[in-house]
């Protein structure tokens, strides 16, 4: 584990923010090593050298996703978006089959299995999801931690739930994925992209999928699905790959440059002393609120803290130089690990000015 020292020094290596940025939930900044890595992978385009080594990072990125999630590599797809990999899991369902979500949970997460047209999708309120899953269920689908409000969910709960009723579990791990430690092996499918607290660019997200796929079909799968890619660039796939690279989308190779680079600070840091900084800033923010006479939205634990009634103030913050997100009338600040206490004191300073 990083040492307070350690990571401080290693934060202030990475980040130069130019303004308070407190809206991670929507894009994390970028490391140093990041934006060379994608300044170095631009020039071998530009210049016409190889790309094998875009490819290997390609691999690498895999491979320390795989380590942050708690899974072997060979159960890690990638591919362009959560909503890609939520219809690929759509697609797998019997008509009729239920699917239990919480109520206006990310669009990314429930969308696809509205428009299957067949299927019946209920929502019930997130704290009421695990006891909610009953015979017949055959899905449950759910982000780790809310985008509106960050509201994080009773994972062992509703995995318990699950098993119990023999229903699968979708777990969108796209706002907890590099602050709250992440066991995705106790779950049937996972997704996250890469570039909210992950700090990667944007381009890329990954699936988590059991070891015998779950009863997926590879429906987008290419040429990279196969067994030997480049041996599978004409005609049909002869063999798909015998790991989840057999539902990967083409690769975004230039995002997978950048994004080896971010994966290897959030290891070197470690995600207990990220999530551990980012919560205590949270709380921090939620001390001072409730001096200021405001209620955020309960979220315990939770990096992500939002506000009703404040939302509308979000562009008079973004004039001061500091960023957040305004989300259906709620002021909502992510804390991440370049962001300080400095940072929390400025956004309370002018809210309560």
């Amino acid at each position: 584990m990083e040492t307070t020292e350690t990571f401080e020094s290693l934060v202030r290596a990475e980040f130069a923010p130019k303004s308070t940025y407190l809206n991670t939930a929507s894009n994390g900044l970028l490391p140093a090593r990041t934006v060379t890595a994608l300044h170095e992978a631009a020039l071998l385009r530009a210049e016409g050298r190889p790309l094998t080594s875009l490819y290997e990072d390609v691999e690498a990125s895999r491979a320390a996703y795989a380590r942050l999630a708690g899974v072997p590599a060979t159960r890690v797809a990638v591919g362009a978006s959560v909503a890609a990999h939520s219809g690929v899991i759509a697609a797998s369902l019997p008509a009729g089959a239920e699917v239990l979500t919480a109520e206006d949970d990310f669009t990314s997460v429930l969308n696809p299995f509205h428009v299957r047209g067949d299927l019946k999708v209920r929502a019930v309120p997130l704290e009421r999801i695990a006891e909610s899953v009953r015979p017949g269920t055959a899905l449950v689908a759910v982000s780790a931690a809310q985008s509106a409000d960050g509201r994080v969910a009773d994972l062992p709960a509703l995995r318990e739930a699950a098993r119990e009723h023999g229903a699968r579990t979708y777990v969108d791990f796209s706002q907890s994925a590099g602050w709250l430690p992440m066991d995705a092996d106790g779950y049937d499918f996972s997704a996250a992209v890469s570039f909210k607290w992950l700090l990667g660019p944007h381009g890329t997200a990954f699936l988590v999928v059991p070891e015998d796929f779950g009863g997926l079909t590879p429906l987008l799968a290419g040429w990279v699905a196969g067994e030997q890619p480049w041996d599978s660039c004409y005609g049909p796939v002869a063999e798909l790959a015998h790991s989840a690279r057999r539902f990967d989308l083409t690769h975004a190779l230039f995002t997978f440059a950048g994004l080896r680079r971010s994966l290897d600070l959030i290891e070197e840091l470690g995600v207990a002393a990220v999530h551990a900084h980012d919560v205590a800033l949270a709380d921090r923010f939620r001390a001072g609120l409730a001096a200021l006479g405001h209620a955020p939205l309960p979220a315990p634990g939770s990096a992500i803290v939002s506000v009703p009634g404040l939302g509308g103030r979000q562009p008079e913050l973004s004039r001061a130089g500091i960023e957040v997100s305004n989300r259906a009338g709620n002021l909502r600040a992510a804390f991440h690990l370049y962001n300080t206490a400095e940072d929390v004191d400025r956004l309370l300073d002018v809210l309560g000015g």
